[in-house]
C-alpha cells in the first residue's frame, strides 16, 4: 500500500518567534503514522485574520492539483481564525478526497473518531448558518410590519402623465422594456412593473 503524501501548514503571527515546535510536533505525527512528508508550507509574521496568506494559498493550489493525500496542521486557529474560514477549508478537502489532521485538538479525518469530529463540526456551522438566516427573515418581517420599504429605492418616482405615457408607449407601439427604462429614467424592472399594473 502507498504511503500517504502529507503536507504541513505552519504559521506564526509577528510576535511570535519561529514554526520550528510546530514543525517537530507535526513531522513526528507524520513519522508515527508512516507517511510520506511531501512538503512544509509556512506562514511567518503572518496573521490568521488576513486573508490572503502566501504559504497557505500555494498550499491551497498543490491540493487542487492532487499532489497530496493528507493536510497536517498544528492547531485549527493556525489554518483558520472563524468557523466559516475552517468549515470552507475542511470542506474543499473533503471534495478533494484530502484527509485533514489538526494535531493539537487530535482531529484526523483518517481515522472514524476523526471523521466524527468534522460531521459536529459540519453540524454547528449549519445550525449557525441557519440562525443567522432566521434572523434576517425576521428582520425583514418586522421592517414591512413597520411599512419600511426595503431594497433599492427607484432611480428617480415618475409623475402620472409620465407613467400613462410610459404605458401608451409599451401597448401601442411596443417599445422594449429597455428602451423605455432609459427614457423615463427609471430600471427595466420598473418599466415591467408599471405595464404590469395596468392589466
Amino acid at each position: 500500500m502507498t504511503a500517504k503524501r502529507a503536507a504541513l501548514y505552519v504559521r506564526v503571527s509577528s510576535g511570535e518567534q519561529n514554526t520550528g515546535a510546530q514543525e517537530r510536533a507535526l513531522r513526528e505525527y507524520v513519522q508515527r503514522r508512516g507517511w510520506k512528508l511531501q512538503q512544509i508550507y509556512r506562514d511567518q509574521g503572518v496573521s490568521g485574520a488576513s486573508s490572503s496568506r502566501p504559504a497557505l494559498n500555494e498550499m491551497m493550489k498543490v491540493c487542487r492539483r492532487g499532489s497530496i493525500d493528507v493536510l497536517v496542521v498544528w492547531k485549527f486557529d493556525r489554518f483558520a481564525r472563524s468557523l466559516k474560514q475552517l468549515m470552507s477549508g475542511l470542506e474543499m478537502c473533503r471534495a478533494l478526497g484530502i484527509d485533514f489532521v489538526s494535531v493539537t485538538e487530535a482531529v484526523d479525518t483518517s481515522l472514524p473518531a476523526g471523521e466524527l469530529v468534522f460531521q459536529m463540526i459540519g453540524a454547528v456551522a449549519q445550525f449557525e448558518r441557519s440562525l443567522i438566516a432566521e434572523r434576517v427573515k425576521s428582520g425583514l418581517a418586522n421592517a414591512r410590519a413597520q411599512g419600511k420599504v426595503l431594497g433599492r429605492p427607484p432611480l428617480r418616482k415618475l409623475t402620472a402623465g409620465e407613467t400613462r405615457e410610459l404605458r401608451r408607449q409599451r401597448v401601442r407601439h411596443k417599445v422594449p422594456f429597455r428602451i423605455l427604462a432609459q427614457k423615463f429614467g427609471v430600471s427595466v424592472w420598473t418599466a415591467h412593473r408599471i405595464c404590469r399594473r395596468a392589466r
